[in-house]
């Protein structure tokens, strides 16, 4: 008897071996409890529903949000991310800036007119700077975080008393526009090189100045900030020209200074810096292979009859040609920022890595903006 008990027992070890044991019938074991503690709504079963119920409203809800955001779909959701912002409106201008995806902002941007009185043109600057945020020799010495907040802090005042003094006297002086401009763009950096040259300080900007008046358009640039205008076709007309060392003209000049370019993620002066000319920019200066000479064009607005002008630092530029950029700000003229804030959030969205800051100008004879 107990012989027979002990077989038994042997046989049914080994069916649980061979049965109960092997993988394929765990596995089901636990489908089948998993399946019985759903459909008998188990607490700790409820919890785990009502936790992904509420997971995927929530993902749901954000994806809808994202879809009822207008053209930009979805940006407005990444521009609670951005560590700083600017914005400016007034009369027929327009601006936007965003520090974007880079550890300090160094761009800047100014506005001076006189709609009233008439006793200059209208000033508009874009200024973008480096190598200036974190050094507190710009604090101590000039009283500022960066070059391009030196700038902006100073030439636009020193162009406004030195156009006012040119308007009351106008017809008896020897100067222009053009000439004012680059005397006050040589001076400042001249200013800066004087203050910094001790400290062997390397900081500097680019320099975008617009002088609007009642029939020109004046358009001085040094560096890579970027205007264009958008005329009574739609044409896109470039206010200004780059200077990049790779450009033919410049990379000559610099090889007669005996300097030399070189590919670092860009082609770079001496291996340092991604463009040929600048305010600033201590001891490149002093080797004389990037230089602060302005190029200045005059625009007759009778002839072109433009609708509005974008200037911008690089960031807007490193993903927008143009042509892309007037296009997309002409379709958004009726919008707060004039487009300005759109296609700031556009650029973020294409990848840009850089500060990016957009003025848009609108100009009299436009169906849609306001009198000047």
């Amino acid at each position: 008897m107990i012989e027979d008990t002990m077989t038994l027992l042997s046989l049914l070890g080994r069916i649980m071996r061979y049965f109960l044991l092997r993988p394929e019938t765990l596995f089901l074991l636990c489908i089948s409890l998993a399946l019985w503690s759903y459909f008998f709504h188990t607490d700790e079963v409820k919890t785990i529903v009502k936790s992904s119920r509420d997971a995927v409203k929530m993902v749901k809800g954000k994806v809808a949000e994202i879809m009822q955001n207008d053209r930009l779909g979805g940006l407005d959701v990444l521009e609670a991310e951005f560590s700083k912002t600017w914005e400016f409106k007034s009369h027929n201008v327009a601006v936007y800036s965003i520090q974007g995806r880079r550890d300090h902002m160094e761009d800047r941007f100014e506005v001076l007119t006189d709609l009233a009185n008439k006793t200059h043109p209208s000033i508009f600057g874009i200024f973008d700077g480096h190598g200036g945020e974190q050094n507190t020799l710009w604090q101590t010495i000039l009283e500022a975080k960066t070059a391009a907040e030196y700038v902006k802090s100073r030439l636009p005042e020193a162009l406004k008393q030195h156009l006012q003094d040119y308007e009351k006297d106008k017809e008896n002086s020897v100067l222009s526009y053009q000439t004012i401009l680059e005397q006050q763009i040589l001076s400042i950096d001249r200013e800066m090189l004087e203050k910094l040259t001790v400290s062997y300080d390397e900081a500097g900007t680019t320099c975008l100045i617009a002088l609007l008046s009642d029939k020109d358009l004046t358009v001085a640039n040094v560096g890579d900030s970027r205007g264009v205008l958008c005329d009574k076709d739609g044409n896109a007309i470039p206010l200004s020209h780059d200077h990049k060392p790779y450009q033919l003209k410049e990379r000559k000049r610099i090889k007669r200074a005996g300097g030399f370019i070189s590919f670092n993620g860009s082609w770079r002066v001496q291996g340092i810096l991604a463009m040929s000319r600048s305010l600033g920019d201590y001891p490149l200066k002093n080797l004389n292979v990037v230089i602060p000479d302005p190029d200045i064009l005059t625009f007759d607005l009778d002839k072109l009859q433009p609708e509005f002008m974008i200037l911008a630092s690089d960031g807007l530029w490193d993903a927008f040609s143009n042509e892309e950029a007037v296009r997309f700000i002409k379709e958004r003229l009726d919008e707060p920022h004039f487009g300005a804030k759109s296609i700031v959030l556009q650029s973020f969205y294409r990848g840009c890595p850089d500060n990016i800051t957009v003025m848009v100008v609108k100009f009299r004879n436009s169906s849609k903006t306001e009198e000047q």
